[in-house]
């Protein structure tokens, strides 16, 4: 796909995929490849390649006679990374990071456990070194550089649980702590009790205590939870 072709595939993408996770179509909406062409000044082949992505979402379904519609909610590839950003990008993004968040506390707390009991002990002593990093950071109130730090932390906990399953939710746990931070959901500074957190866990893990590396890791993501459940309507 050459840079111009890839280039319209994406404004395409750009504008129906946020519009359709958004709820702005209805479930049934039809739309056509000549439609689509029409709108965006597009050739066939880049509508038609537009629709596989969103297809690949399941966010719409094309069928030769009745043409592309709007599949309901329930058949949509909810962790899509490409598709959570569009659902965060809409109205709906308190929403959203709630139901991620609550998928956190389903399983980041487990896998701290299970990193504490597999983990190899020279990774699970560089968690340390990375919650001491986050500290630095955060107190100076370094937003972007405690995000990339607060990233790393969390894929490696999910890695070190040695669950493959686990491992795979890691963009998901990505696109919390991101949209957190792009959507200006973060305090200028962490909370000195989440900082705190993130070190128990670490030192936890590092010294394989399982049931402390739980708890810990699950008071973080509460939390999470009582600061996005006191987030201002304005914010949303």
């Amino acid at each position: 796909m050459g840079t111009t072709h890839r280039t319209l595939h994406n404004r395409v993408l750009a504008v129906l995929g946020p519009a359709i996770a958004a709820g702005e179509y209805a479930c049934g909406h039809a739309f056509t490849l000549s439609g689509l062409e029409q709108e965006f000044g597009v050739s066939r082949t880049v509508a038609r390649e537009a629709v596989r992505v969103l297809e690949s979402m399941g966010l719409v379904v094309s069928r030769p006679r009745t043409g592309i519609r709007v599949r309901p909610q329930r058949d949509w590839s909810v962790f899509d990374p490409q598709l959570i950003r569009w659902r965060l990008a809409g109205s709906a993004r308190m929403d959203q990071l709630r139901s991620l968040n609550e998928l956190r506390a389903a399983v980041e707390p487990g896998a701290a456990a299970l990193a504490a009991e597999r983990g190899p002990a020279d990774e699970r002593a560089q968690l340390v070194v990375l919650a001491e990093q986050m500290t630095l950071t955060g107190r100076a109130g370094k937003l972007d550089t405690f995000m990339d730090l607060d990233v790393t932390f969390h894929r490696r906990i999910l890695e070190l649980s040695g669950n493959e399953m686990l491992s795979g939710l890691s963009d998901v746990v990505t696109e919390v702590l991101v949209g957190r931070t792009s959507y200006d959901l973060m305090p200028r500074q962490p909370r000195p009790e989440a900082l705190r957190l993130h070190t128990a866990v670490a030192q936890a893990i590092r010294d394989g205590l399982p049931d402390v590396a739980e708890a810990a890791m699950r008071a973080i993501v509460t939390e999470v939870s009582d600061a996005l459940k006191g987030t201002h309507p304005s914010q949303r």
